[in-house]
């Protein structure tokens, strides 16, 4: 896919917005959640691959703040593929060497879950290999107001309030802001989504389903990645 004298530009921090479980699973005659199942099991070699080409931070949106609206009987499923996800791939991925972190809101969710993701964070935060920052029970405007709460409470002085100072504040704090967004599915919007950190982030929409988003795919959209010229709202000199 690549020609021989094409180099690809590898972006330090990628996020994928994984959307169309859902559709998948349907187009095949099965329940949501069996998409949902599929694309948990499509992670991890996502995961690798991201490794294979150097990508040093990839954060995946699993389940934003709005998905709490879908059905009860999803939501249900969702937090068990979650649950059992942490059981199944955690220590496999702690051996090889992935450190994870949670993104999100994790005091409005189940107890079990809430030490599970505690656990997992505790045991890989030491990881070099690659960040996986799991973006579960997530929104990008929640996040905004909650830094924004937590200056507050830290008394500091809107004077001395900068964009730097807010970033600390956010759930990424201490990581890059991402290069290049990935959104499965076809869909054409962020959908909350690191919408403050991605401000100036590229972003590629593709029509594969998320469990069907393999490296070949990943390849394509880095290609996609490579051509664009990023001028960070500057004017490209020659």
């Amino acid at each position: 896919m690549v020609s021989g004298e094409t180099k690809l530009r590898i972006p330090q921090h990628l996020g994928i917005i994984m959307d169309g479980n859902g559709r998948w699973a349907q187009k095949r005659g099965w329940p949501r959640v069996a998409g949902h199942k599929a694309g948990t099991e499509n992670l991890r070699p996502v995961l690798r691959a991201c490794v294979d080409f150097g990508i040093e931070i990839l954060t995946v949106y699993a389940f934003s703040t709005e998905n709490w609206g879908r059905p009860a009987e999803e939501v249900r499923g969702l937090l068990s593929l979650l649950e059992r996800g942490l059981n199944r791939e955690v220590p496999e991925l702690h051996r090889e060497g992935v450190r994870i972190r949670h993104v999100g809101r994790a005091d409005n969710m189940p107890p079990n879950l809430q030490k599970m993701i505690a656990q997992a964070v505790e045991l890989t935060r030491n990881n070099e290999r690659i960040v996986l920052n799991v973006a579960f029970n997530y929104g990008g405007r929640a996040e905004i107001v909650q830094a924004v709460q937590r200056i507050m409470a830290a008394g500091i002085a809107p004077a001395d309030v900068s964009e730097e100072l807010l970033s600390q504040y956010l759930y990424t704090a201490g990581q890059p802001d991402p290069d290049l967004i990935i959104r499965t599915g076809g869909e054409m919007r962020l959908s909350n989504f690191l919408v403050w950190q991605a401000a100036y982030a590229e972003y590629y929409s593709t029509p594969t389903y998320w469990p069907d988003f393999d490296k070949a795919e990943l390849e394509r959209a880095l290609v996609a990645y490579t051509a664009r010229d990023r001028r960070f709202g500057l004017v490209k000199t020659s």
